[in-house]
């Protein structure tokens, strides 16, 4: 319909939830948004958290977006393997407005092709995997880079989310979303980004993801060696 502004997070299995809930409430307060939660298979969706989203819709029935948003999560490594899913990526984000992602959604956006030569943030853990992809790495919270706007991990989705509706609304509305959600972090411990945490704690939530990393791993260089060779 003439005026809206079709916003699709493009889900699957096994995903963070709050990288796309944070976005979400965010953008969905843009002049005319339109919010399309899509899957490969649609219908019922359940993410790493034990929530399951139901009306999900196909991705094969979403033609096209103004704003794609891919999050990230635990499933991000079997996303990679599913050519489905990385096809409808290539799809919609060619003609997409703009392209944004969340934590390890941006090594989606890699696996589809939509990364060469584009600076990208990722989750601190995992953002050594972005060059893998052609991209470059960078540490900011948000990066952007032409119409391309990725996050660092999970809660970074929000301050990603803020800064496109500045970009496509204006600063005013921004400020003014960021206030409705009271949107003021201020956490019990300084402890939200490795180069402020406890050694300890680093080496401890590292650890934790080593396991998924060690088993994830021929998945990453299968990606690389295929569907980011085959481009969108």
């Amino acid at each position: 319909m003439a005026g809206e502004f079709p916003i699709v997070f493009a889900l699957y299995p096994r995903l963070t939830q709050l990288d796309f809930t944070g976005p979400l409430e965010v953008l969905a307060r843009l002049p005319g948004a339109a919010i399309v939660l899509a899957a490969v298979r649609g219908g019922e969706l359940a993410v790493d958290s034990g929530i399951t989203f139901a009306n999900v819709r196909p991705l094969a029935e979403v033609q096209e977006c103004a704003l794609l948003c891919v999050p990230g999560g635990f499933g991000t490594a079997a996303a990679m393997e599913d050519p489905l899913y990385l096809e409808a990526l290539r799809r919609l984000g060619s003609r997409a407005r703009y392209i944004t992602s969340v934590c390890t959604g941006s090594l989606l956006l890699g696996a589809a092709g939509l990364l060469r030569g584009k600076r990208a943030a990722c989750h601190w853990a995992f953002r050594e995997l972005l060059p893998l992809f052609g991209a470059v790495v960078d540490s900011r919270r948000v990066v952007r880079d032409g119409n391309l706007f990725t996050g660092g991990g999970v809660t970074a989705g929000i301050d990603m989310a803020l800064t496109v509706v500045a970009e496509i609304a204006g600063r005013d509305l921004a400020e003014a979303v960021q206030l409705a959600i009271e949107y003021a972090p201020d956490p019990p411990f300084d402890s939200g980004r490795p180069e402020a945490a406890r050694a300890e704690i680093v080496a401890a939530v590292r650890r934790r993801f080593d396991a998924q990393r060690a088993s994830a791993a021929q998945r990453f260089a299968h990606s690389t060696r295929s569907d980011t060779l085959s481009g969108p």
